[in-house]
């Protein structure tokens, strides 16, 4: 994939503004608060569906104004499409080649783009949350069955969820944990390969930048029990999970976890380490991504450049 034109329309300190983007690598300089990382965002915007930056999505809209806009133009080789993502107080409206779509996915499908941003290193020292996104994201772009997935395992999980606050009994449940199981066999299956790819690439990286740490490990945790059927946990944490409110088990709680050998846990890293971990958990994706088996293109951008380049200098 390669971006051909970024057009911005209301977003943050832009009015408007129009890239149209060299074919190798391109540089972004200017000011403090010149609107620098808010390019980066609109590019993330269009390939996740949300930003990276707090405020929440009315956030994202220039002061004054009642919608924002991001629209580019890509060239995937064999074709091109013209992409259009607009944020109102009345949520997303998502086009593609000027038709409009129903699902953000089939826009977010188009447009691969990894970004390292000021809170890339959350992925490292942050909760599961971030570490979960990284991941079904990749799983995302290189396992078409993923979506399907993980859209009945969240289906049946509201479901659940929700006769738990209301005291549905035991077999209402079974029925939607009957579908849970399934989907998250699936799941672990697509999240488990994924990962198992990653590593390679993940681990060469950090034996590089990090050799100071010894050797690096990946630790990949599902979200339930191992061996047992996620079915069979369900069932035994009922009554825990009502006086909750929720489902505490499941594919929705999976996490995965860097250690090394002089470095087991992740608050024993410094902030520099933790930052080169993120860069090279990063990377690693990126390239996963141009390896597989769909050979696609995908964009790597970087925000305060210096920053994140600096500790891998000083060694």
């Amino acid at each position: 994939m390669r971006i051909l034109r970024l057009n911005l329309a209301q977003l943050r300190c832009f009015e408007s503004l129009s890239i149209v983007p060299a074919a190798g690598i391109n540089l972004l300089q200017g000011a403090n608060g010149s609107g620098k990382t808010s390019v980066l965002e609109a590019l993330f915007l269009l390939s996740h569906g949300r930003s990276f930056r707090p405020g929440g999505s009315q956030a994202l809209i220039r002061r004054g104004q009642v919608e924002c806009t991001v629209y580019a133009e890509l060239d995937e080789g064999s074709q091109t499409h013209r992409l259009g993502l607009a944020r109102s107080a009345h949520g997303w409206q998502a086009r593609i080649d000027a038709q409009p779509v129903s699902r953000l996915s089939s826009l977010l499908v188009h447009c691969a783009a990894i970004c390292i941003e000021p809170g890339s290193h959350d992925l490292i020292a942050g909760p599961a949350e971030f570490r979960r996104r990284f991941m079904d994201w990749g799983v995302f772009h290189v396992e078409p069955a993923f979506l399907e997935a993980w859209q009945n395992y969240r289906r049946c999980l509201q479901q659940r969820n929700s006769l738990l606050r209301r005291n549905g009994d035991s077999a209402q449940l079974a029925v939607w944990e009957q579908g849970m199981d399934s989907a998250a066999v699936r799941l672990d299956e697509q999240r488990r390969a994924y990962l198992g790819r990653l590593r390679i690439q993940l681990l060469e990286h950090l034996a590089r930048w990090l050799p100071e740490l010894g050797a690096p490990m990946l630790r990949y945790q599902r979200g339930w029990a191992a061996e047992t059927a996620l079915i069979d946990v369900l069932a035994a944490h009922r009554i825990r999970d009502r006086e909750q409110g929720h489902t505490r088990q499941g594919p929705h709680r999976a996490d995965w976890l860097l250690g090394f050998e002089q470095a087991p846990e992740r608050h024993q890293l410094s902030r520099g380490q933790t930052k080169l971990a993120a860069l090279a958990c990063l990377l690693a994706q990126f390239e996963c991504f141009a390896n597989s088996a769909a050979r696609r293109r995908c964009c790597f951008w970087m925000t305060l450049l210096p920053s994140w380049i600096q500790p891998i200098w000083s060694k």
